[in-house]
């Protein structure tokens, strides 16, 4: 039996497998500190609030136009007079931008996703802060798919 020629395929077939679509060290470091950021937002929102254990599911992930596009749209609706939300608020800030950063300096075409729709409550100001903390939930929700689909961030 003809030996070199099995070690050639097996050769051939680790190569192929080594050699798929290599990560480049800025996608990395960028993927590193999304999680990192992510994982710090979601303990510091497990650690300063208490809500209810279930909801709805979370935002779809449509690549980093949309990351940012949900993370603002939930920031804008968290109101600041909540103890400890100013320092959450600058936290999702802080990771929205640097994602909205990444994905101007990455992405040629931007796919937006739509803006959320508004809440209609009939007196906002009554419901301020249960909207506020609904927000965050979802915040949480959604940080919590993106840390397992961190992938999407390299699409726009």
């Amino acid at each position: 039996m003809d030996y070199t020629l099995a070690l050639l395929v097996y050769l051939l077939q680790v190569l192929s497998v080594c050699s798929a679509a290599p990560v480049t060290p800025e996608v990395a470091m960028m993927k590193s500190k999304v999680k990192w950021m992510a994982e710090q937002l979601v303990d510091r929102l497990d650690k300063d609030f208490k809500y209810p254990a279930s909801l709805t599911p979370a935002d779809d992930l449509n690549g980093a136009s949309s990351i940012v596009t949900v993370l603002d749209g939930y920031n804008s609706r968290i109101s600041d007079t909540i103890y400890r939300v100013p320092r959450v608020k600058a936290e999702i800030s802080s990771l929205t931008g640097y994602v909205d950063q990444w994905r101007r300096g990455q992405c040629s075409e931007w796919r937006t996703k739509p803006p959320m729709p508004e809440t209609r409550l009939q007196s906002p100001k009554d419901f301020i802060h249960a909207a506020s903390i609904e927000a965050l939930m979802r915040v949480k929700e959604f940080l919590n798919l993106l840390l397992k689909n961190l992938d999407q961030l390299e699409t726009c």
